[in-house]
């Protein structure tokens, strides 16, 4: 049996690590589902979601701490102020990951009467759908015509490392 050839790179600057160690916990995508979908404020989260507590208090300011969310203060009248989450650049640009998730939990997961959310686009009202393209244009239709290399940050792996 040969060798797979990513077995030579290290994975110590793992991009893909770093991302699951923001996001990688069912909460904090869930948190995001809530906020792309327009609920900004703690005690909406948590009635919505059941999130407890403590672990929604976390959530959010794990996503703030890493520039996904920002913190905005409200003051609704007779009360102290509070805060609601806004999305950064940083937190739109999760809007691919969020429908891709959605896509694939529509396609394999959906009860039979069809998925509970689609994305539209907001202009004409069309179901949004993901698609893979290379930077010269071309559309990648299956999944299998995609392969990973290593990218200029890659790093070879040092001889003593183990497995």
């Amino acid at each position: 049996m040969t060798t797979p050839p990513a077995l030579n790179w290290s994975v110590d600057n793992c991009t893909v690590e770093r991302a699951m160690g923001i996001l990688g916990e069912k909460w904090s995508l869930v948190v995001l589902r809530e906020v792309f979908s327009g609920i900004r404020r703690f005690d909406d989260m948590r009635v919505r979601t059941g999130v407890p507590r403590q672990v929604l208090t976390n959530r959010l300011n794990t996503l703030v701490e890493n520039g996904v969310l920002r913190r905005e203060p409200y003051r609704e009248p007779g009360s102290r102020v509070r805060h609601e989450y806004r999305l950064t650049e940083k937190g739109f640009d999760l809007y691919p990951v969020m429908i891709a998730l959605a896509e694939w939990g529509n396609r394999y997961l959906a009860d039979p009467e069809g998925p509970p959310i689609q994305y539209a686009h907001r202009d004409c009202g069309a179901e949004l759908h993901l698609a893979v393209t290379c930077t010269d244009g071309h559309l990648v239709e299956k999944q299998r015509e995609i392969q990973p290399r290593p990218g200029p940050g890659a790093r070879l792996r040092s001889p003593d490392a183990g497995c």
